[in-house]
């Protein structure tokens, strides 16, 4: 639409602005503000942790408890206890407000300029209506999305929302519709920042409306997916309830109608026992505190995570979508190469010509670096800043403001493409004109325009930004000068710079290939920019292709998932293009980290299946939304957080290995007593073997500290020469299933046999049953604390790995010392329902559950056995 179109569509006067009716009219409509997701109260979160499968059974038990024995509220006591307890934590973990919205507010201008009632005024910016006429200047956030109506030089810096790097030079007339956001010239966008000159606009949309508040909409939008893990862990919950429920019934059935007919209370209290010891209470708690361990590791790897099942995740990642401004590369314009009678790289020999060239280049500037206490500020163009580092490094004269006088000025414009300043340097005055290169050369004279402009062009093919510079000598500064000035000149080079990739990404993409981890580029550069830098870095491979914005846009959403292997770059992308992105590769089943610092990368951070955002240039809207931060803004960074995710995950299995073969062997304890009591295989009779109290100290304490300890156990070696697992790889692959039930059933004959050898020593004795209760009790939990040596080791346990872990050690003493403390102190022995026994009885109860390492021994070399056949 050309300027007055707009003006007519938005009902607005140019010069005298809104009227106050008018304005408080469009106010009714919304302020320019975000809209905020009505957030769930702590007590509705306290309360959909009692919606877990396993966390209902404890309940039930707990009251079947009561109703059994209304005089002993011990066991419901502690049941209810353990269940508040994991409501707690789990209430902790995710407590976690959302805050992206704020964030997104934060960055968002407080006030701004505005014409209304015909006279300029400053407002809060969140006052601002469709209509408005704001005037920007070089330093303001631009408030609200605006069509452009002035222009004077006007360049606005849009990497946080479209990911380009170079500000965009304005202007005020049409352009093309259906442009990309980074194409559209004519319009500004709310909280991206102008660089220079300055611009008359008025404002299209305001708040949600804006290109930002779209972003904002896709983030409150976009629901976060369950990790793998946590998938699996709720898929084993699921599988573990109703197994005991199932397994509950029977040993209930079996209970009332074969021994208690009379007494079904009894029988009830034996189903609360089973219900107790088949649901892992400490499960999700060690698997939190391992996940928070992994996290205090990757701090100090100079990665925050934020939410804790994202560490696991880093070990799965499969596909890296990572933006390339600011992550790939150094978000930071560089001067790379220059040319004066060659091509040479900035850091090869340089002569003295060619070094003065920088020098001039540097002159002919408006950007500033000062220094002052320490601190190092930069104001300006990243372009003209780089031509300032540039000199800085590698100039003739550093220092540009030393010795040297601008006397006058041509102040850059879009139309002519050039800026001339004048100075007085060595008793000489110098007209220095830097521009477009193919502007310099129309106005330069003795000069073959050819040869350089081939060198322009390839130059331009290797992804450079390149300026050309002109000079001319005066005997003295005219009065009156115009562009005069920049006629005539003397050719005197050209110089080319790129945001440059970070040194290190180099090598981490290509452990990231090793490892079986494919790295995307998606960016809001340009296609040749952004092709150089990912051929750079390997990124870009044989038969794989670069993408833009609207090739991407006319692919359907069948298309892009067929085609997806194909495309590792994509340029100019929309910030839903990068959802659209991350979404299709997750169909094909992959798990997908997503790297990025701007705002338009939020929607996708939040999206994909782990977000890192940069933490040093990285925008707060980034750093809310993903799920990791890289406090050293290094894509290096991400790959030793994949390796020590692995780890992290490895340590989960054998925890889970551990916990679960545990509850198993419990169930089957319970299970078979039953059966041997209700069909009589006895001659003296049978009880339970284990109370449920001493199946929650073996569940929650008993266990929990050698998991803890395995928990912590080092990656092995060689973790990133595997490929990531499958995303749909079961959770007990590769035997792991097996391994539970078959350790599960020798720790339940074991500590079944050492409640018989009780009952059978001592029979004839009152106490027989305590007796041989407290012998299994001793059992089991020894048998843990043995077996957590068992899952250290997949393979022997009889190596130096043994002792290389010193809290696996400390957890079996601690454990050892406990149990002991609960059998000989009598106010704990009471509780517990337990009696000291003979050192007699303490041995054979130790030596049985020792039993469990040797036959595990025997089970790993028939497995080894088997696997070389």
């Amino acid at each position: 639409m050309t300027k007055e179109e707009v003006l007519r569509e938005l009902n607005v006067d140019p010069e005298f602005g809104l009227s106050e009716e008018e304005v408080k009219k469009r106010q009714e409509a919304g302020l320019n503000e975000f809209g905020e997701e009505k957030k769930k109260s702590l007590f509705v979160r306290f309360l959909e942790q009692f919606k877990d499968l396993l966390i209902i059974i404890l309940i039930l038990a707990a009251l079947v408890s009561v109703i059994a024995d209304p005089s002993d509220l011990t066991e419901s006591i502690i049941i209810l206890v353990v269940v508040i307890f994991n409501a707690g934590l789990g209430v902790y973990q995710e407590n976690k407000a959302e805050k992206s919205l704020e964030a997104l507010k934060k960055i968002s201008a407080p006030v701004t300029k505005v014409i209304r009632f015909g006279r300029m005024q400053e407002i809060e910016a969140r006052f601002l209506v469709p209509g408005d006429l704001i005037i920007l200047e070089a330093g303001d956030y631009v408030p609200a999305d605006a069509r452009l109506l002035e222009v004077a030089n006007l360049k606005v810096d849009e990497s946080a929302l479209t990911g380009e790097s170079v500000p965009v030079e304005k202007t005020a007339g049409e352009i093309e519709s259906r442009q990309a956001l980074g194409d559209r010239q004519n319009e500004v966008f709310s909280s991206t920042l102008v660089t220079y000159g300055r611009g008359k606009a008025v404002v299209t949309k305001t708040g949600m409306k804006t290109e930002i508040g779209k972003i904002a909409g896709m983030l409150s939008g976009t629901k976060e997916g369950l990790t793998p893990l946590q998938i699996k862990l709720n898929q084993i919950g699921k599988v573990i309830g109703l197994l005991a429920l199932l397994i509950c019934l029977v040993v209930f059935l079996i209970q009332w109608l074969a021994i208690y007919p009379d007494d079904p209370l009894v029988a009830l209290k034996a189903s609360v026992a089973l219900a107790v010891a088949a649901v892992p209470e400490g499960l999700s708690t060690v698997v939190v505190v391992v996940l928070s361990l992994g996290v205090q590791k990757m701090v100090k790897r100079n990665a925050i995570i934020k939410k804790l099942p994202a560490v696991e995740t880093l070990g799965s990642t499969q596909i890296v979508c990572s933006d390339k401004t600011g992550t790939l590369t150094q978000n930071r314009m560089t001067v790379v190469e220059i040319y004066r009678e060659k091509r040479k790289k900035l850091d090869e020999e340089l002569s003295e010509e060619e070094r003065k060239l920088l020098s001039l280049f540097a002159f002919c500037t408006d950007a500033k670096i000062l220094s002052e206490n320490g601190k190092v500020t930069r104001i300006g163009d990243p372009t003209e800043l780089a031509l300032l580092d540039a000199n800085l490094k590698y100039g003739l004269f550093p220092e540009t403001r030393t010795n040297i006088e601008r006397i006058g000025e041509l102040a850059f414009d879009s139309e002519r493409k050039m800026m001339t300043v004048i100075v007085r340097y060595q008793d000489r005055i110098l007209s220095i004109t830097k521009g477009a290169p193919d502007v310099i050369l129309r106005n330069c004279k003795n000069i073959n325009q050819e040869e350089v402009l081939k060198i322009n062009s390839k130059m331009g093919k290797d992804a450079l930004r390149v300026l050309g510079l002109g000079i001319k000598e005066l005997e003295s500064l005219p009065e009156n000068y115009g562009f005069e000035l920049e006629e005539d000149l003397e050719f005197y080079g050209l110089i080319g710079m790129i945001d440059p990739a970070r040194p290190e990404v180099k090598e981490a993409i290509r452990v990231a290939k090793e490892a079986g981890i494919r790295t995307i580029m998606i960016t809001g550069d340009y296609v040749v920019t952004a092709r150089a830098i990912a051929e750079e870095l390997g990124i870009l491979g044989p038969g794989e292709l670069a993408l833009s914005s609207r090739e991407l846009a006319s692919l359907s959403a069948q298309e892009l998932y067929d085609n997806i292997e194909k495309y590792s770059v994509y340029a100019r992308v929309a910030p839903e293009d990068k959802v659209r992105i991350v979404e299709a590769w997750q169909k094909r089943g992959k798990v997908v980290a997503m790297t990025g610092d701007g705002v338009n990368d939020s929607p996708a951070l939040k999206k994909a299946d782990i977000g890192c955002a940069m933490g040093i240039v990285g925008t707060d809207v980034a750093k809310e939304a993903a799920a990791m931060i890289l406090t050293d803004d290094n894509f290096a960074t991400i790959i030793f957080a994949v390796e020590e995710g692995r780890g992290i995950y490895a340590n989960i299995k054998k925890t889970v290995q551990y916990l679960l073969s545990s509850n198993i062997g419990e169930v089957l304890t319970i299970f078979l007593a039953s059966l041997i009591s209700a069909f009589n295989f006895t001659r003296f009779p049978f009880g339970l073997p284990l109370a449920a109290v001493n199946l929650l100290w073996i569940n929650l304490i008993t266990d929990t500290l050698p998991a803890f300890a395995l928990g912590m156990e080092k990656a092995e070696t060689g973790v990133m020469k595997h490929k990531p697992r499958p995303k749909n790889e079961s959770f007990f692959a590769h035997g792991l299933g097996f391994r539970i039930v078959l350790q599960g059933i020798i720790i339940g004959l074991i500590t079944l046999f050492s409640y018989a050898v009780g009952l059978i020593k001592n029979k004839g004795n009152p106490n027989a049953e305590i007796i041989g209760q407290t012998m299994a009790f001793l059992t089991l939990a020894f048998i843990q604390l043995f077996h957590a040596f068992n899952v250290k080791a997949e393979k022997s346990v009889f190596n130096r790995q043994v002792f290389n872990n010193p809290y696996l050690w400390l957890s079996f003493f601690a454990g050892l010392g406990l149990q002991f403390l609960i059998i000989y102190l009598s106010p704990l022995a009471r509780l517990f329902r337990v009696m000291p026994l003979g050192i007699d009885l303490v041995i054979i109860s130790v030596g049985l559950a020792f039993l469990i390492i040797p036959l595990i021994e025997i089970i790993k070399l028939i497995q080894k056995y088997i696997s070389k056949k």
